[in-house]
């Protein structure tokens, strides 16, 4: 399912974007400025999802296994990236690139999550 709503990133050259004008829907005023956009919704599409059944199921790893039909450690390896992408630590503690390479081939994770899990372990 899609997001609607916001969108974070430019088409052209994938930067932020900012907000610069507000409109009521009832009323039809606008206030012009420039509106930072909420960390959560910069986020890529794939993980906004995944936050919010993560919310949804109250953090119970063993319901958004079964909502998203993934295993533990893909679960795991989704909340890591997300707190990543929020700045909030490393994405990956401790993981081995034949540990990614398995949940890869057990389709656990997609090739982009692969990517990035193994770009951050060469950075340690």
């Amino acid at each position: 399912m899609a997001r609607k709503g916001l969108v974070s990133r430019c088409p052209v050259c994938e930067s932020g974007m900012a907000v610069s004008e507000l409109t009521c829907e009832s009323c039809g005023t606008s206030v012009r400025g420039r509106f930072q956009v909420p960390d959560l919704c910069r986020l890529p599409d794939e993980l906004y999802q995944f936050l919010l059944v993560f919310v949804k199921n109250r953090g119970v790893i063993r319901d958004v296994e079964k909502e998203l039909g993934i295993s533990y450690p893909t679960v795991r390896s989704r909340l890591d990236a997300v707190l990543a992408a929020l700045g909030y630590g490393e994405q990956v503690a401790g993981s081995n690139s034949n540990e990614v390479i398995e949940m890869l081939e057990r389709g656990e994770i997609t090739p982009e999550e692969a990517e990035k899990l193994l770009r951050s372990e060469g950075q340690k």
